[in-house]
């Protein structure tokens, strides 16, 4: 291509050609033949570090190419001479080296023919490609070969099945750099296993052999250097997946989850194995996911977004003057005519080829491209390449960027047949101009739809997601938000954190089955979210990096939830905002992605339901379910359960609710379930076996159940937290053993304890949604021994004849939370029975004491820096145990103090009756409600210790001096 075969060769390249020459001289094996070449010798090592190493080290290579005349043949038949090479080879390390002896003096002799113009670029394209097809293959036949008796061969339907191997992008296209890495990609027929050696392998086994064993003959490097640096990451899931998959496997990856970058690569894809039967079957699988049968106009859309991404690997690199990947480079001209393939090509079979220029003659030939446009695009595509090939030829090395070396731009401008610089700088701008304006024709680029770049935050969290960064500059994107804050939580730069996490996430990314349209949304989606994170006001981005990229990981194979939060703005920010402030708010919307609905209305997120208006939620939701599926109704209750708890949380979160109303919410919530439990369980019991009958009250119903629920601990002082169990005692007043009046009658005992047994069922199956509740039935009189439904009558006797003083207590906070009124007024009644026995005060607060130090013993985990908020000397459990021990010493005296089943108030009406001081209430109260506050807020954050503070300490203080006063 010197347009100028007279240019004079430059002072500089005349003295390095001289220098060359005298090194080769004085070579042992210097033949005086050599001097009658001497000129163009010079010439050849003056443009070329590459082919004067090569000659030095191996001068009877110049005897092959001048006096065979090798260098003056116009083709070669690779695959004749490679096979004579290989023929007689036995053993991995002599093929290593005669494969890399043979690429070395092949690729001198296309780069002497290039650099001194004795060939086209496209004679040189042609000839590295099939140089390169030539050794993969025949070191995969010769491989295979070495393996064959010691484990014999895979078999198939037409014969011993082969390793078949996909030649990606240039090589695929016949079009490969002279410096190129190799993009491969490995398969195999079938699954089975081998036959014909001393030992069998699975097929897998086999070709995963097979496949190591050429990735290391072709990429390591030796002594006579490599054949080619080997890239895999290509293949179905990337690096994370196998190294060889056979035929079904592949099909279903790409019809699954191929991405539309793939059908880019795969366009190229070329079988460098020789055709057979398997080949067709592979080509077979491969069009359709290539082709559509359609117009495919959503190629454009890709292009778009595989262009931007490489404009900031461009720019965030630094990459200038590259004639690869910038402006109008030899990467646009290859999108244009992809592009043009992948709308046409599943209507268009002649457009179904590997090769940029033949697929340009087709599109001129359908009349889809104009000729002239055709022929300039070619014009300057091959122009590209040749600066491409003589920028790699210098010294063997893969680059596209212009030279800065003063020789090497020499060197260009000799080979162009151009004497200026600027000149050819000039010629560059107008091949790339053309290019790029073809290429914006093909996109309809709109300048004002185009981001404004300006805003280095919002650039910077595109980069983030979309290029492959280092930590280093992770970090130093990061420094437009100023995270400095973040860095003195974790100790550490927060850059080295964020890109571990990112990549992590990537990575996942490509085990996921996560389909086309999700990964374009996730792709739209990320940038937005990581400009959240990064602009939120969290003490540690990092942690949020963390439990936001939690969630995203739940739902990645859930589109319609990607597409949620990248459509609503609102709801994504509510997302982070969220995630910020609670691990256990991340923790339950990962588990139970559903959640994300209830982000879309941010009026009612924050605003949790009337106490009263639970039950009428719930019963409305459920009035949506035929009342035969029992799934859907289990389902239902937990779906309710996790929205309203989640509106709590973020309430709580927000400071919209005191921490009293937080365990209302959290019990009134509670109770409407169990309501609903209790009535879905019942319903279930009467169409199988009836109504329970008794003795004096007749037949049972819906209403009047004979049955009763009974709240102990915190369910009983309206006190629930976030994950708080269920203290629950069932009773029933059903006199007699009648039986039932069903299909399958059983004694009414029986009964009840069937339909207690089916409520826990309800509460505790371990559905997609988790469990209702955890229930504790410990409570019930002679705990774990007792019946799960005790009568009435029995309940009163046992509390008042035989439960022990600890059970006393634990009846101060018990509530009746549903049942007909006369259970409800003989639990009353027992309840202040009991609550108003005369106690000896000295003997009580013994046993008080006794109970309390035993728990402490065995319950309390505090250490010197954390705090156990509850079983710690001076909190929440001797709150309760204080209150619990004036219940139990003055309600005779008192009954009104029976009233109440919480602490609060119990501590309000002791104050009222003056049995303790307003101050001494005051400051139980106060303690019981901030170290209840903590809870919550330890339970939002997954945590169960406090860490120890003045303020806490303070509180224990006062509140071990009141224990002190009453109870020692």
């Amino acid at each position: 291509m010197n347009e100028n075969p007279s240019t004079p060769l430059p002072k500089e390249l005349i003295e390095l050609g001289n220098q060359r020459w005298q090194e080769l001289q004085s070579h042992e094996q210097f033949s005086a033949d050599f001097e009658m070449f001497e000129e163009q010798i010079k010439m050849a090592f003056s443009l070329s570090e590459f082919i004067s190493e090569q000659c030095i080290k191996y001068p009877s290579w110049i005897a092959v190419l001048f006096i065979e005349k090798l260098l003056f043949a116009e083709r070669i038949d690779y695959q004749h001479k490679l096979t004579q090479q290989l023929a007689e080879i036995d053993s991995e390390a002599v093929l290593h080296q005669k494969l890399r002896q043979f690429r070395n003096f092949h690729m001198l002799r296309i780069a002497w023919r290039d650099l001194l113009n004795m060939q086209s670029i496209e004679d040189s394209l042609a000839q590295v490609s099939e140089l390169a097809r030539q050794l993969i293959t025949q070191t995969n036949n010769r491989l295979c070969q070495l393996l064959q008796p010691q484990f014999g061969l895979p078999e198939g339907e037409f014969g011993p099945q082969p390793l078949l191997i996909l030649g990606m992008g240039k090589l695929g296209g016949g079009e490969l750099n002279f410096s190129s890495d190799i993009d491969l990609i490995f398969t195999y027929p079938a699954v089975g296993v081998t036959s014909g050696g001393k030992k069998s392998l699975e097929n897998q086994q086999f070709f995963t052999k097979l496949a190591q064993k050429i990735i290391t003959a072709l990429d390591q490097i030796t002594a006579d250097g490599q054949v080619y640096r080997v890239d895999m990451r290509l293949r179905p899931f990337g690096d994370s997946g196998p190294l060889v998959m056979h035929f079904d496997a592949m099909e279903d990856y790409y019809q699954e989850q191929g991405r539309d970058w793939e059908r880019y690569a795969m366009l190229k894809a070329s079988i460098l194995n020789q055709p057979c039967p398997y080949t067709k079957q592979l080509s077979d699988i491969l069009q359709p996911f290539i082709y559509r049968r359609y117009l495919d106009f959503s190629a454009i859309e890709s292009l778009r977004s595989m262009k931007s991404m490489i404009e900031q690997e461009v720019r965030r690199r630094g990459l200038t003057n590259n004639i690869k990947l910038g402006k109008g480079g030899i990467r646009e001209a290859e999108f244009i005519v992809q592009s043009l393939q992948l709308i046409n090509g599943g209507r268009e079979p002649s457009l179904k080829v590997q090769s940029l220029q033949l697929a340009l003659s087709e599109l001129v030939n359908l009349q889809i491209l104009p000729a002239q446009s055709a022929k300039d695009l070619q014009h300057s595509y091959l122009w590209l390449r040749k600066i491409e090939h003589c920028l790699q030829q210098f010294a063997d090395k893969q680059t596209q960027v212009l030279p800065n070396s003063h020789i090497d731009q020499k060197r260009l401008l000799y080979v162009l047949g151009m004497t200026e610089y600027e000149d050819f700088m000039q010629h560059l701008a107008q091949h790339c101009d053309l290019i790029h304006q073809q290429f914006s024709l093909l996109v309809k680029e709109d300048p004002a739809l185009q981001h404004d770049i300006a805003d280095e935050q919002q650039q910077g969290a595109k980069d983030l997601w979309q290029l492959q960064l280092n930590a280093q500059e992770t970090q130093s994107i990061l420094n437009h938000w100023h995270l400095a804050d973040a860095e003195l939580v974790t100790k550490r730069p927060i850059g080295e954190d964020v890109h571990q996490q990112v990549s992590a996430f990537k990575q996942d990314l490509t085990k996921q089955r996560i389909g086309q349209r999700g990964l374009t949304t996730l792709n739209n989606l990320m940038p937005v979210i990581i400009h959240n994170i990064l602009s939120s006001s969290a003490n540690d981005h990092a942690e949020l990096f963390r439990r936001v990229l939690t969630v995203l990981h739940a739902i990645l194979g859930r589109t319609a939830y990607l597409q949620l939060l990248y459509e609503n703005q609102a709801a994504l920010f509510h997302l982070v905002k969220l995630c910020a402030a609670s691990p256990w708010v991340t923790e339950q919307i990962a588990r139970f992605p559903l959640l994300l609905d209830e982000l879309l209305n941010p009026i009612s997120l924050y605003q949790p339901v009337a106490f009263n208006q639970y039950a009428d939620e719930l019963r409305q939701a459920l009035l949506r379910v035929e009342p035969e599926d029992l799934e859907l109704q289990i389902e239902t209750l937990r779906q309710f359960k996790l929205s309203q708890q989640l509106k709590i949380a973020a309430s709580d979160i927000s400071n919209a609710l005191p921490v009293m109303q937080v365990s209302d919410h959290l019990t009134y919530l509670a109770e409407a379930i169990i309501v609903q439990v209790v009535d879905i369980a019942w319903q279930q019991m009467v169409v199988k076996h009836g109504v329970p009958v008794c003795d004096t009250q007749g037949p049972k119903n819906i209403q009047n159940k004979g049955f009763a629920v009974l709240g102990f601990g915190k369910l009983g002082g309206w006190e629930l937290g976030y994950g708080s169990d269920l203290d629950l005692v069932f009773l029933h007043n059903c006199d007699g053993q009648q039986l039932t009046n069903g299909k399958k009658p059983i004694g009414a005992t029986a009964f009840y304890i069937k339909l207690a047994q089916r409520i826990l069922h309800i509460f505790t199956i371990k559905t997609g949604l988790g469990l209702l509740y955890d229930v504790d039935m410990r409570l019930r009189p002679s705990g774990h021994a007792g019946l799960l439904v005790c009568h009435v009558n029995g309940f009163a006797t046992y509390e008042t004849e035989n439960a022990w003083t600890w059970e006393h207590q634990a009846l101060g906070r018990a509530r009746f939370i549903l049942g007909c009124s006369e259970l409800q007024e003989r639990f009353s009644a027992v309840r202040l029975t009991v609550l108003s026995k005369p106690r000896v005060l000295l003997e009580l607060a013994n046993e008080v004491v006794s109970m309390r130090e035993k728990m402490r013993a065995h319950l309390a985990k505090g250490d010197a820096e954390n705090i156990d908020l509850k079983q710690d000397a001076g909190g929440i459990a001797d709150i309760e145990f204080i209150v619990q021990f004036m219940l139990l010493a003055h309600t005779s005296d008192f009954p009104s103090l029976a009233k109440w089943p919480d602490n609060v108030r119990i501590l309000a009406d002791l104050a009222a009756l003056s049995l303790m001081t307003k101050t001494e209430t005051d400051t139980l109260s106060e303690a019981y409600l901030e170290y209840r506050n903590y809870a919550h807020r330890l339970a939002l954050q997954n945590a169960t210790m406090a860490a120890i503070n003045p303020s806490i300490i303070a509180l224990q203080t006062k509140v071990k001096a009141i224990w002190n006063k009453y109870l020692t």
